[in-house]
């Protein structure tokens, strides 16, 4: 029998791998324009993996890595397929409440309780903290129901795509009840997962402090950098400063005027119940585990498959018992529903394209090496490396769970010895992997948000980058203190009253030079 040898790339579990996903992003950056940035990217990676630069250079194994390794590859995967048909069935029931007028309904009632733009932006807050379960379904499900009170009070789509991402992942992150604590628990090998994650919850210096930063930017009111001319413009009447609308026409229906608030409420609390459910029954829970072993064990991409399915499926019989939409304009809503996310769906294919073309050239390996060689002297600067480099890893490929494979594994057997220094690093390694992801253009989670908000992908990107690369220098700040400390208050305190201190800065100098960072 032939042995096959398996075909290993030259440029393999080099610097290299990581130049696909750097080009692309910063072609989106350039160009303003993500679909042909993340195409260019792929076809990189393609090229990187067949030898563009080698003697025995294959353009056949080019083009066969990107559309059969990748782009099938990423559209045939159980879990993609299943947080696809999640966005899909989420679209068509945004289009629905639409429709029935749930969502006209809690903008009328929103309206008369909801009397500020400061107001409209905490309830956008409060509500994203309130759906902890899972990112996406977070960014989806906030930006439905408050994007007609932020539009009422003219803030603009990317401040709403701002609060959204920085409501999301931050959140689920520190969250113990969610599809992001049940990933993390899976890479921590030979240790009691779940009781690592609560433990490494008051280390997340990132995730607390990007809360702290909302809260100050939103009652401050401190603006800067990109997102200040938006929210200028907002003020007076444009919501999206750039011409692009990429999802003009999903609220183009007009709404029944029968509608309610309970026609928004009820599909949005039968959506919750419904995914939580679906969640743990996909981690055992009918068949004998416990509540939180089922959410550890959990599938979130099938969970909230099911999940959405079922709550579908009961708005449905709620409407028409309602009847505030006829059965033909109920079911009208499935292709309008698939049209306004085709968007989001066609960036994420390209996005994990893009990943898997990183993964064949061995990013993970590179980014590994570099861990494990950095972990002899200099111990109380660890966590702070390692957040760095989570920060870096997760940029350049867009995903905070890959990046939480990769570093979680080496971390713990970096520290066996250390149980404290280990907690504070793969706190670290999560809040950096978030905070990458929260800057990343091809981020799914970014990519949610920005579908969520209707807002322009790369407005978003631009307008959200100045406030996260702030917090970010602060998290660091606070990750060489705890290596040192090794506790989590010192450092966590310092870091609120820097956070605190530098938007009261920026809002001092701002005033100083004519109010040049607020926004009343």
């Amino acid at each position: 029998m032939e042995e096959v040898i398996e075909y290993i790339p030259q440029m393999y579990d080099s610097f290299w791998a990581l130049i696909p996903p750097i080009v692309a992003i910063l072609l989106a950056l350039i160009t303003k324009e993500v679909y042909s940035s993340l195409f260019v990217g792929i076809v990189l990676g393609g090229l990187f993996y067949g030898g563009i630069f080698t003697s025995d250079f294959s353009f056949e194994r080019s083009v066969n890595h990107i559309f059969n390794d990748g782009i099938v590859s990423v559209l045939s995967d159980s879990y993609n397929v299943g947080i696809l048909v999640f966005l899909v069935i989420l679209g068509i029931m945004v289009c629905m409440m639409n429709k029935a007028g749930g969502s006209a309904a809690f903008g009328r009632w929103a309206s008369t309780h909801i009397k500020t733009r400061v107001g409209a932006q905490l309830a956008t807050i409060a509500l994203g903290a309130l759906i902890f379960i899972d990112d996406y379904f977070n960014c989806l499900t906030v930006g439905s129901v408050m994007r007609p009170v932020t539009d009422s009070h003219k803030v603009s789509r990317a401040k709403l795509a701002y609060l959204i991402d920085a409501t999301a992942a931050p959140i689920c992150i520190i969250a113990p009840i969610s599809s992001w604590a049940a990933a993390v628990t899976g890479f921590v090998d030979g240790e009691d997962g779940f009781s690592v994650f609560m433990r490494a919850i008051p280390y997340n210096y990132y995730a607390i402090l990007t809360v702290v930063a909302m809260v100050c930017i939103v009652v401050m009111k401190v603006d800067f950098g990109p997102m200040r001319r938006h929210e200028l413009n907002a003020m007076k009447g444009d919501l999206f400063t750039t011409p692009d609308r990429p999802y003009t026409n999903a609220d183009a229906e007009v709404p029944s005027p029968r509608g309610k608030v309970i026609d928004l409420v009820f599909p949005i609390v039968v959506l919750i119940v419904s995914c939580v459910i679906g969640m743990i029954y996909t981690g055992g829970f009918f068949e004998g585990n416990s509540f939180i072993s089922s959410f550890s064990d959990c599938d979130a991409s099938q969970g909230l498959m099911l999940g959405s399915f079922f709550a579908l499926l009961i708005t449905i019989v709620f409407y028409l018992c309602r009847r505030v939409l006829k059965f033909r304009e109920t079911f009208d809503c499935i292709p309008e529903g698939f049209k306004a996310m085709v968007p989001a769906i066609l960036i994420l294919t390209f996005a994990w394209t893009l990943k898997a073309m990183t993964v064949s050239l061995g990013a993970k390996e590179f980014v590994a090496e570099i861990v494990r060689g950095s972990s002899s002297g200099l111990m109380g600067f660890l966590p702070a490396i390692i957040f760095i480099i989570a920060c870096l890893l997760a940029f350049a490929t867009g995903t905070s769970w890959g990046t939480f494979g990769i570093l979680i594994p080496i971390v713990v057997d970096a520290f066996t010895n250390d149980p404290t220094l280990m907690i504070i690093s793969i706190s670290a390694c999560m809040a950096g992997a978030v905070c990458g992801d929260h800057c990343s253009p091809i981020s799914d989670t970014t990519i949610m948000a920005s579908a969520g908000a209707q807002s322009n992908h790369i407005n978003h990107v631009s307008t959200q980058l100045p406030y996260a690369i702030s917090v970010a220098i602060i998290s660091g700040i606070t990750y060489v203190i705890a290596g040192f400390a090794k506790n989590w208050y010192v450092p966590l305190f310092l870091g609120i009253v820097l956070t605190i201190g530098m938007f009261t800065l920026i809002k001092k100098v701002g005033k100083d030079a004519g109010g040049e960072n607020t926004v009343e």
